[in-house]
């Protein structure tokens, strides 16, 4: 009988130090697992250290390895998804080489969807412990704001590491928009998942590469990508203060005609002026953001560029 096969896509940018303890760690698990054979598909993200020079390595010792190498750092999406679309496992899970996500949690997983009948099996952090306060606080923020606006849920401390059956991952590779923001297209799609929980993971070697602004920027490509509400909320910003403004006129020419003295209170107004300027940039700039993403979608640029390889 043949083995059914698990396909695990780890995006790599800069993660030399970690790759090689990510491969023991993940062969002790596999051991583990003998009634399923495992196919690594690492992906180079344009990386600047040795990690390409690694997974050479590491698939030359071993033919289950292979390795994908972006002619440019096209980001952690983009590999994910060059990941997913090579994938040829009945099961396919993402996984990042800095241990973060835990493999002993793997056959858990497994055991999940065969044995329950999920499609999916995911995992979500329930502590930020080792993670700067600021950012932690932000993040909880994001998941409430983001689930105000969107129409599918998002589930706090939910990680990209996630065990998916052919049938969701094929599910997923049929969205072809460039602009991709994968825990969104998880719950787009549906499907029966299982929500693991485990405590938060420090990195077995090496640094993160998300910066507070990096993930402040893909927090917004999130929101863009899966709720239109923003544009909504700028067009009643709009008309509450042009109702504003229409009220204004009425008591400046009251206070006109009672007092005879329409222009005092210059500097008020000139804060007033600043405001309502500073609002009207808020919203263009809501408006700029879908019109941008609109402008690259209609480019139909590829997704990743892939440089090296030794998949067929």
């Amino acid at each position: 009988m043949k083995k059914e096969k698990i396909s695990i896509v780890v995006p790599c940018f800069n993660e030399e130090e970690a790759l090689s303890i990510f491969y023991r760690e993940m062969k002790k698990e596999e051991k583990k697992m003998r009634n399923v054979s495992f196919e690594y598909i690492l992906v180079d993200d344009g990386s600047h250290d040795h990690t390409l020079d690694v997974m050479k390595k590491l698939s030359l010792k071993d033919e289950s390895v292979f390795y994908l190498s972006f002619s440019r750092n096209f980001g952690k999406e983009a590999a994910m998804y060059a990941g997913l679309s090579r994938a040829t496992g009945d099961y396919v899970t993402i996984m990042d080489a800095d241990l973060q996500d835990p493999p002993f949690l793997l056959k858990e997983m497994y055991s999940s969807i065969v044995e329950e009948g999920y499609d999916c099996v995911g995992t979500r952090r329930v502590t930020r412990r080792g993670e700067p306060r600021i950012r932690s606080f932000f993040a909880r923020q994001f998941y409430k704001i983001i689930n105000r606006l969107s129409n599918i849920e998002m589930v706090d401390g939910a990680r990209d590491f996630r065990l998916m059956t052919r049938q969701m991952v094929d599910s997923i590779l049929e969205l072809k928009e460039y602009n991709r923001y994968s825990k969104g297209l998880f719950s787009f799609v549906g499907f029966r998942t299982k929500w693991l929980e485990y405590e938060n993971v420090k990195r077995c070697a090496g640094e993160t590469k998300w910066s507070f602004f990096g993930l402040f920027s893909y927090a917004l490509e999130g929101i863009v990508a899966f709720s239109t509400k923003p544009l909504v909320i700028s067009a009643f910003i709009g008309l509450f203060f042009f109702l504003i403004s229409f009220i204004m006129i009425f008591a400046i020419l009251f206070r006109s005609v009672l007092f005879g003295d329409p222009v005092s209170g210059w500097l008020s107004t000139i804060c007033i002026l600043f405001f309502v300027s500073g609002v009207q940039l808020f919203c263009m700039a809501i408006f700029g953001m879908y019109l941008s993403k609109t402008y690259l979608e209609t480019k139909k640029r590829p997704v990743f560029i892939i440089r090296d390889t030794n998949m067929k």
